[in-house]
């Protein structure tokens, strides 16, 4: 039979919005035998690796490739902001400069301001889990998701549990978790497909469009994959109004 060991983890930060609520902020005992990689009993007590961003066990950094030793003291933090991780180790590559994204099937609303934005996020409402998996391993996509349980498959290096309900906030709460302020590109992409839009002149679209269109707008767009027609209507305008704080700088350029 083999020896039982024990280790204490403490979760920090955002972490402990996957534990239960006695078990939140204070120190927890992990029984095991053997030496299990590091990743299993983190995974085990609640938290999905990808939101894991570092490790020290008894006052060293480790990565997910360390065996878990009897009384070892570990500490598991999520993301920090504003620090600088150049000398930490690192438990995945980094994230691009120019994210891309792929949205579960419960974030529909989100998936539009994120294209709105100009982010390059891929949804459909008949993607399975293992679409998602496949999609974000093969084209290198960060997972937004509303289902926790879908950042527990093994494949998948980096994803964000939402927590807000709100499409609203959700689109607040991912440019500040992701820092993506300042890659902000609006109406660069198709709301409907996530295709590059394209300007095109009036005369190019001019028989797609419904009288009124033709009267009162001048300046078109259309995207490159599905051939949808845009122009600056009052969709655009209360779109403009939503995320005035942010579009400020920019809606000029557009």
């Amino acid at each position: 039979m083999k020896k039982e060991h024990i280790a204490e983890f403490r979760f920090y930060g955002e972490l402990n919005d996957f534990l239960p609520l006695r078990q939140r902020q204070q120190t927890l005992i992990y029984r095991f035998s053997g030496h299990p990689g590091i990743k299993d009993p983190i995974e085990v007590l609640g938290a999905p690796h990808p939101e894991v961003e570092m490790i020290v066990v008894n006052g060293q950094l480790v990565g997910f490739d360390y065996q878990l030793q009897a009384n070892d003291r570990v500490a598991v933090y999520p993301a920090f902001k504003n620090r600088d991780f150049a000398l930490l180790v690192k438990l995945r590559e980094n994230i691009s400069p120019n994210p891309r994204f792929i949205l579960d099937v419960n974030l529909g609303k989100l998936a539009k301001f994120m294209r709105l934005l100009g982010f390059d996020s891929l949804y459909r409402n008949d993607y399975r889990d293992k679409d998602v998996i496949n999609i974000a391993v093969n084209e290198q996509r960060i997972v937004l998701t509303r289902d926790r349980r879908l950042l527990y498959f093994k494949n998948i290096n980096h994803g964000y549990w939402v927590r807000e309900v709100k499409a609203e906030n959700q689109i607040d709460e991912i440019l500040g978790r992701f820092d993506l302020y300042g890659s902000i590109h609006p109406f660069t992409r198709c709301l409907a497909c996530n295709g590059i839009l394209e300007s095109v002149t009036k005369e190019e679209v001019l028989y797609r469009l419904e009288p009124k269109t033709r009267l009162y707008y001048e300046i078109f767009s259309r995207c490159i994959e599905c051939q949808r027609i845009y122009w600056r209507g009052s969709h655009m305008e209360n779109m403009l109004q939503r995320f005035a704080n942010l579009l400020a700088p920019k809606a000029s350029a557009c």
